[in-house]
């Protein structure tokens, strides 16, 4: 099976389903790629673009790849959930972001393991505590393990898991622990 054919089922899995309303967006990047990466969900530029990791968000990962020295084009960037989780704004009415809850997570979670099973990647990298449950398939916390490769009992040996990006603009305390964790992280990508 090929991206392109998963995608088709998701989407149609979707309009049979409660999120028959939203919009999906779906992972993009290097089909072969030795890097993976995985966020939590789309927000709403991401939704608006119909591409992850966009706007801000993007902005940090364009930041967090060069620290990599890697390009977008050369990993693929998906997310754990394939649609915006919003909630309405008590003051405006908008739409905002919200964390995914378990019921969209357990959702899209054989769509992600399907969807690395494809890319096939050499490192999965998960950023932040969603992505890295729904990929390990444990309840463990970036806390726990951040920077380094992650042992679980499924079939990735190659978890390594990373603050979200976007933990570092609300908690600069975490800069140079995210920064020692890319180092390492580094060191790993240079040994492909």
């Amino acid at each position: 099976m090929k991206v392109d054919e998963l995608n088709i089922e998701i989407r149609a899995h979707m309009l049979e389903s409660e999120y028959a309303h939203k919009s999906p967006v779906f992972g993009e990047g290097k089909i072969s790629a030795k890097i993976a990466l995985v966020g939590e969900a789309p927000g709403g530029e991401e939704e608006k673009a119909g591409r992850p990791f966009v706007g801000k968000a993007g902005k940090n990962l364009t930041e967090f790849l060069s620290h990599l020295n890697l390009s977008r084009d050369e990993v693929y960037i998906t997310n754990a959930v394939k649609l915006r989780p919003s909630k309405p704004s008590p003051k405006t009415g908008r739409e905002l972001n919200r964390t995914p809850n378990l019921q969209e997570i357990e959702f899209f979670n054989p769509y992600l393991h399907r969807e690395l099973e494809i890319i096939a990647p050499n490192y999965i990298v998960t950023l932040g505590n969603i992505p890295l449950r729904a990929v390990s398939g444990q309840d463990i916390k970036i806390g726990d393990c951040h920077g380094r490769l992650v042992k679980t009992p499924c079939a990735y040996e190659n978890i390594f898991a990373l603050y979200h990006p976007a933990a570092v603009i609300y908690n600069q305390s975490l800069k140079n622990i995210y920064i020692n964790d890319l180092e390492k992280l580094r060191e790993l990508i240079a040994k492909l």
